[in-house]
């Protein structure tokens, strides 16, 4: 019984950040924490999911600036791969865009890098045990977007932003990269027929005619990086 419970106190944490400093602040904010543990740092896609699997961290702390197809990628793929993870979003993002589609991908918590100092562990708390977090602000963000959706539902004008799903926003990102359909097709393993169907799904959705003008509207709105 004793064992049992001293396991549950230790709280086993993920940090994926490609900028040193952002890392040693948040180790430091973390492993003063009585309890708590530090059991990888990574600063790419793959390290993040395999270091996921591997180490089976309660929290993964996912802070770094990566284009927003990206992040939702890793956030999806943990929450499938290790469905038991909690991902929390620790970004200098705060467009209702990053929140509403990272949050669709699965994370649980999301935190301001401006407000580490007064929110980060309390976040860390609430997902170590599967509670979610978010600030004030976000809060009130989220309920104006659901509010916003909601109005639009019953038909009182309010505009309504294109829903992309985590891998139609995949796609996107892979076809700014450069990707042919078959190139995509292979990377998901999916029928270049499928493919199809996502850009096709996007074109519609985003209201743009081609994988040209498609590259442009996903810079211009910060999906990905030029």
């Amino acid at each position: 019984m004793t064992r049992s419970l001293e396991r549950r106190t230790v709280v086993r944490i993920l940090i994926a950040d490609t900028n040193e400093i952002v890392v040693t602040g948040l180790r430091s904010l973390i492993e003063v924490h009585s309890g708590w543990s530090v059991v990888a740092v990574t600063a790419n896609r793959q390290d993040t999911i395999e270091q996921t699997i591997k180490t089976k961290p309660d929290v993964a702390v996912l802070g770094y600036e990566l284009p927003l197809s990206t992040g939702i990628e890793i956030t999806r793929q943990i929450r499938a791969k290790a469905p038991k993870t909690e991902v929390l979003i620790f970004t200098v993002r705060d467009d209702e865009d990053s929140i509403f589609y990272l949050l669709q991908a699965g994370a649980r918590g999301y935190v301001l890098k401006s407000d580490a100092n007064q929110d980060l562990i309390t976040a860390i708390e609430a997902l170590a045990v599967h509670k979610p977090y978010f600030t004030s602000k976000l809060s009130e963000m989220l309920l104006r977007c659901y509010t916003a959706r909601w109005d639009k539902g019953r038909g009182a004008g309010a505009p309504e932003r294109p829903v992309l799903t985590p891998r139609e926003l995949e796609v996107v990102h892979l076809i700014a990269e450069g990707y042919s359909g078959k190139g995509i097709a292979k990377r998901f393993n999916i029928s270049s027929r499928t493919v199809e169907t996502h850009r096709s799904a996007v074109l519609r959705k985003l209201h743009v005619q081609s994988s040209r003008e498609l590259v442009r509207y996903a810079i211009r709105n910060k999906m990905v990086e030029p």
